[in-house]
């Protein structure tokens, strides 16, 4: 056995291109300057959501303003998302009431659009939707329970009776194609999923585990399917609300098929011509291009398959 281990290219939420230039997040007077500076770009978050130019015409861009066109959400957590190759700064901010900062944008989320924006734009909403995430479930401190408070343009919360300091949250989660010796692939279809819709297993990794050890353990607790070769091929961001996907294939050495019958209710092995005639028919429907699953899939199968997941999305 030989696994191709080239990494996959362009996962679509794993795009950023700014420098996230964390040296300015603790200098008040650069970040002042910054914000009073009209060249700089705002982008206005609301429940996960931002504002989208140009979504009906195929090409979606984010509608960023200069900081002087949002005065009146002059009371909005303020993020540094970064600074670009020309030097220009980028906020975020999260009013709590939803107002579009331009004239024919409308609210999107990164499921949404995230797969057609732009690798600039991606990034920036990922990592806005992210922090915003980790802001609203950490609203008090771990330690002494009192409400803590926004520093470091966004990238830290403190304490103020503990003097405590606490940091965005990153949870890493496996998610694996499993290949067996006829080189089929291993689908599940989850619990709460309608019928048609099939995926590549997935999981957190547990405290004090390897994110291999953590593919073999979620695959025979779902599954049943035994694991041996794992080959790491990329990640991306999921932030929804947090996760950091680790994507693998992975090699059966025991391919008996068992579900937990909790989270997979269905698991199959598909050849190529099994899931590409499924999926023509939409008996079977692929996760959307915004999901690693899908690249994993695909990077199996060799081209790209008709089908996807549509309405209500699981997270």
């Amino acid at each position: 056995m030989d696994p191709d281990r080239r990494l996959l290219e362009n996962l679509a939420l794993a795009r950023a291109t700014l420098d996230r230039a964390a040296i300015h997040r603790a200098d008040g007077p650069w970040l002042d300057r910054a914000w009073a500076d009209p060249g700089s770009r705002v982008l206005v978050i609301h429940e996960g959501k931002a504002p989208v130019l140009g979504r009906a015409e195929g090409s979606p861009q984010l509608a960023l303003v200069a900081p002087q066109s949002v005065g009146q959400h002059d009371d909005a957590e303020r993020h540094f998302l970064g600074v670009d190759s020309d030097g220009v700064a980028f906020f975020a901010i999260r009013p709590r009431l939803a107002v579009l900062p331009a004239a024919g944008a409308q609210w999107f989320g990164l499921r949404d659009v995230g797969a057609d924006l732009s690798d600039r734009d991606a990034g920036l909403l990922v990592t806005a939707v992210s922090l915003g995430n980790w802001h609203d479930s950490h609203q008090h401190c771990p330690r002494c329970g009192a409400p803590t408070y926004v520093d470091t343009a966004g990238w830290i919360r403190r304490c103020p009776s503990d003097d405590s300091e606490h940091y965005p949250r990153t949870d890493p989660a496996i998610i694996v194609l499993v290949i067996d010796a006829e080189d089929r692939a291993l689908l599940g279809h989850g619990a709460a999923w309608p019928d048609e819709w099939y995926s590549t297993l997935a999981g957190f990794v547990e405290p004090g585990e390897s994110a291999e050890a953590a593919v073999r353990r979620e695959v025979a607790e779902e599954s049943g399917v035994v694991v041996g070769e794992v080959a790491y091929l990329g990640s991306q961001p999921w932030p929804f609300p947090s996760s950091l996907m680790l994507g693998y294939h992975a090699w059966a050495t025991d391919a008996t098929i068992v579900v937990d019958g909790v989270e997979m209710t269905h698991a199959r092995w598909f050849s190529r011509a099994d899931l590409l005639r499924e999926s023509l028919a939409g008996t079977v429907r692929l996760p959307q291009g915004i999901s690693i699953a899908r690249r994993l899939v695909e990077r199996w199968y060799g081209g790209r398959l008709p089908g996807a997941w549509s309405g209500p999305r699981p997270s």
